[in-house]
């Protein structure tokens, strides 16, 4: 709970065994006015094969299964499984996110935001966190959104916190890379009231499967692009109607 606000997390996982167990016991840890945040915290494992999802539940999360591989399948199967809340935050699960800055989204949301961006400034970032093409990829990406909707958008990154009725209205379907492009595009189009908040980025734990290989990093470059594509081209034609 966080200001009256019901709170559960998500967490699209594969093969994050390296990891998985420090992300979900600090966020089953973390507090606010001497009450636990999240009421739950759901991890879908994505066909994982390294015990990913022993160690999720172990550490105390309810676990939900996704065989077919797929960043936006696995938190469509987490979406699923959630029970009656608020505000919902996406959470990486290889230790990248700074787990106490979450009250900073959180706190955005109880002021009225629908989606709050965790950015990923410059700054803030541990040397290697981010490789060069993830940085030149998310530079393009924020660029296109700048250039279609007229607002600020500097990153995609991956901690975000949605309001649940704005989750919901956003009738996500992107099954692979484009999910955090998806979200943040429908957002603008449709006027939801958004922000960005600088957040501290950690080198991740283990090997990316996005940005650690060729096939990785053209696939989510891909996917990325047809999703913005797609529904920018919507809302032209909607424009013209």
């Amino acid at each position: 709970m966080y200001k009256n606000k019901r709170v559960s997390a998500i967490i699209p996982a594969y093969n994050e065994a390296p990891s998985i167990s420090k992300v979900v016991a600090e966020l089953v840890a973390l507090q606010h006015n001497n009450q636990p945040v999240f009421e739950q915290v759901v991890v879908c494992d994505n066909a994982s094969s390294d015990g990913t999802a022993e160690l999720a539940s172990v550490a105390g999360a309810y676990v939900v299964y996704e065989p077919r591989t797929g960043y936006g399948r696995a938190c469509l199967k987490a979406m699923a499984a959630l029970a009656e809340c608020d505000v919902v935050v996406f959470v990486d699960g290889d230790y990248s996110v700074h787990t106490r800055e979450i009250l900073t989204l959180l706190e955005a949301c109880a002021s009225g935001y629908q989606l709050v961006i965790g950015a990923r400034e410059a700054h803030l970032r541990a040397p290697g966190a981010l490789t060069p093409h993830q940085i030149l990829g998310n530079h393009f990406a924020a660029w296109l959104l700048r250039c279609a909707w007229r607002q600020k958008v500097t990153d995609l990154g991956p901690l975000r916190a949605v309001d649940y009725q704005a989750l919901t209205q956003l009738n996500m379907t992107e099954p692979t890379f484009g999910w955090t492009m998806e979200m943040q595009a429908k957002a603008l189009a449709m006027g939801m009231r958004m922000v960005e908040v600088p957040v501290h980025t950690r080198q991740r734990i283990g090997v990316s499967k996005v940005s650690g290989t060729w096939r990785g990093s053209l696939g989510a470059t891909w996917g990325i692009l047809s999703t913005f594509a797609h529904i920018y081209a919507r809302c032209l034609y909607a424009r013209r109607a």
